[in-house]
């Protein structure tokens, strides 16, 4: 009979701990049928984070290769010199003549606002004016290249700087005028852009104009970068060909080798954090994703990040930082770090993480057994109290 009572409290057990008959979300797994993997447990090696480790971590990092740079058509900015292009709107000056002159009071820039902006430039009210013909905003380079001027007639302006326009229109008006002094500016440039997006405050084109435009200028006119910007990897598009620039860099350390000279038909992107995350997980009070700051962050920003580790449940000995799994699936680089050691504090403060890390703190080994006892303790309380019920 005590047989009998054991036999049925077991077949009630097992009957409540069903998963058919138990309530709430499950997964059926009838349906699914896992192949049994044929290759060998790999194994990995695991570096210790030490001092040493870190001096290694340092060197390597001012032995690295540098990201190549776009070629430049000039040498530094003081040889920068601004071509006209159709589209261009000139103002000419001939002193003492003014029927010849563009009439003042233009809304366009005269020569001082080199900041203008494509929109701006495009809201102006230019739209009456034809190509090549001077209306009361200047003369607008024709798709030929070419302006008309009073007495001169066309003359070929693209492609040439304003002072070589002058010196055409002062050379052929001599017949005419009697030492021609004359002056030729941009009054708004509309030829030559960048396209900036991304992760910018003001997103869009910039007008290319007499003042060479640099990386870091794109960026400020553009409103600046926003808060989630990664300036560390800000992508350029030249011909066709992409380039990685550390706007940071130049910021930070004055590395003016970053701050390049842009030019007609550039791209620059500023992409968002997303791509310089690194996650933490394990035993620490909050699992999160953080992103890289100005593109430093070591194991003390992301255990910080993550609101420390568990006292009762993490081991100390067991902080790991796994790396490469992207790049190299098969064999990714891991590091332990032993908190319980004097110098951990400033080892995980100086040991630099790469974007998509994955920092892992261990769980202590009696954390594990009282988890077990967790799952198993109701079960073996039921068997209990339902043996006393039937007794």
């Amino acid at each position: 009979m005590p047989r009998m009572k054991l036999a049925c409290v077991l077949a009630l057990c097992a009957f409540v701990s069903a998963c058919a008959t138990a309530p709430g979300n499950y997964l059926d797994t009838s349906g699914l049928q896992e192949q049994p993997s044929t290759q060998a447990q790999q194994q990995y090696a695991v570096r210790v984070i030490d001092a040493q480790l870190i001096m290694q971590q340092a060197q390597a990092a001012a032995a690295a290769p540098q990201q190549p740079l776009p070629p430049s058509r000039y040498a530094s900015p003081a040889d920068y010199v601004y071509h006209v292009a159709p589209q261009d709107i000139l103002g000419v000056t001939v002193y003492d003549h003014p029927e010849l002159s563009t009439p003042q009071g233009s809304t366009f820039s005269t020569g001082g606002n080199t900041t203008q902006t494509l929109g701006q430039t495009l809201a102006q009210p230019y739209t009456s004016a034809l190509p090549g013909e001077a209306d009361p905003y200047g003369q607008t380079v024709a798709s030929d290249g070419t302006i008309y001027f009073p007495f001169v007639g066309r003359l070929m302006a693209a492609g040439k700087t304003p002072g070589q326009v002058r010196d055409q229109i002062a050379a052929r008006l001599g017949p005419y005028v009697k030492n021609p002094q004359v002056d030729v500016r941009v009054l708004a440039y509309r030829s030559q852009k960048v396209q900036v997006a991304g992760d910018v405050k003001t997103p869009g084109p910039l007008a290319m104009s007499d003042v060479p435009l640099t990386l870091t200028d794109a960026i400020t006119r553009s409103g600046g970068a926003t808060d989630n910007a990664d300036i560390n990897r800000v992508r350029l598009t030249r011909d066709h060909k992409l380039y990685v620039l550390d706007a940071n860099r130049m910021l930070q350390q004055g590395d003016t080798s970053q701050d390049v000279m842009l030019q007609n038909g550039d791209t620059v992107y500023v992409p968002d954090r997303s791509d310089s995350r690194v996650f933490v997980m394990g035993e620490v009070k909050t699992p999160t994703q953080a992103g890289l700051i100005r593109g430093n962050f070591t194991i003390a920003d992301a255990l910080t990040a993550a609101g420390g580790i568990l006292d009762t449940d993490a081991n100390p000995r067991q902080v790991f930082v796994m790396r490469g799994m992207k790049n190299n699936p098969t064999h990714p680089e891991i590091y332990r770090l032993d908190m319980t050691k004097p110098d951990a504090i400033m080892l995980s403060s100086h040991f630099d993480l790469q974007p998509m890390d994955v920092v892992y703190v261990g769980t202590a080994a009696s954390t594990t057994f009282n988890r077990l006892l967790q799952q198993v303790l109701p079960t073996i309380q039921s068997v209990f109290y339902l043996k006393e019920i039937v007794q």
